[in-house]
């Protein structure tokens, strides 16, 4: 029997399941998606299910509103983080992928409005994001006296070049859609990027689990691990697949010219 994830219309985080994609909604709009920690807690507890969830094999994170979050409520985190407490569980699946445990599952964003602090560091932790074209990015802790320390000093480097992630992590400057594509921050521009971005969730849902989750291994081991890690776990890593139901069904779903079948076994 399928199982459904029903919405929970007051909750900031709106869980959904559409066939095999969890739609994750920030759903706190007379705040701008402000993140307070319970927040925080609700969307690793949202990543945590998409991971232990075999039904599940992508994740759609937008938001329900006009903006996307305008970052942090400093007011309500800041004195939790200054008191030395963490903001994520090493027992869940943290969204900004630093502490907690490690996702395997792909999750594509679509952004609109506002996307403040924590927004730009969940899109590097994330794998494809679509804005759009009135979106409006800033990384702007530079500006509160404090830096990013979720992720962004590390991995837009990665994504956008050192010019680039200093240009705007060291000014605090806002940019928007086009400079956000230019800069590698995003991948596309859409009129509407909630249904562009679940056409892609979609189309990364139809294809081989296995074969998804072991091309974010290999492609996260070579970025964290490095070049020869990861060319090292290739060999492994194709034989184990080869012995998948789902290899058998790709292999014959091309003889026989048809869309494959799979089932993540």
């Amino acid at each position: 029997m399928k199982k459904t994830i029903k919405p929970q219309l007051m909750e900031p985080i709106l869980l959904k399941q559409e066939g095999h994609i969890l739609t994750i909604g920030l759903n706190r709009p007379d705040k701008m998606n402000a993140f307070t920690t319970g927040m925080i807690h609700q969307l690793e507890d949202a990543y945590t299910q998409l991971e232990n969830d075999s039904e599940l094999r992508c994740a759609l994170l937008y938001s329900t509103s006009e903006h996307f979050t305008a970052g942090l409520e400093l007011n309500e985190v800041a004195p939790k983080v200054q008191g030395g407490e963490t903001l994520f569980s090493a027992l869940k699946v943290d969204p900004v992928q630093l502490y907690g445990l490690k996702r395997t599952k792909p999750v594509v964003t679509a952004v609109n409005g506002y996307c403040l602090t924590i927004a730009i560091e969940l899109i590097l932790a994330n794998d494809i994001c679509v804005a759009g074209k009135e979106s409006k990015f800033g990384q702007i802790e530079i500006k509160r006296g404090i830096f990013p320390f979720g992720g962004a000093t590390l991995r837009m480097l990665q994504h956008c070049g050192w010019g680039n992630a200093m240009r705007y992590l060291l000014t605090g400057d806002m940019f928007d859609a086009e400079e956000a594509l230019r800069i590698g921050l995003v991948q596309e521009i859409s009129e509407d990027p909630y249904k562009r971005g679940l056409e892609l969730a979609q189309t990364i849902a139809d294809q081989a689990p296995l074969g998804v989750q072991a091309t974010l291994v290999s492609a996260r081991t070579a970025v964290e691990d490095g070049f020869e890690a990861a060319r090292d776990a290739l060999q492994p890593t194709i034989l184990k697949l080869m012995e998948t139901d789902d290899a058998k069904e790709g292999v014959k779903s091309f003889v026989e010219r048809r869309k494959a079948k799979f089932i993540g076994r």
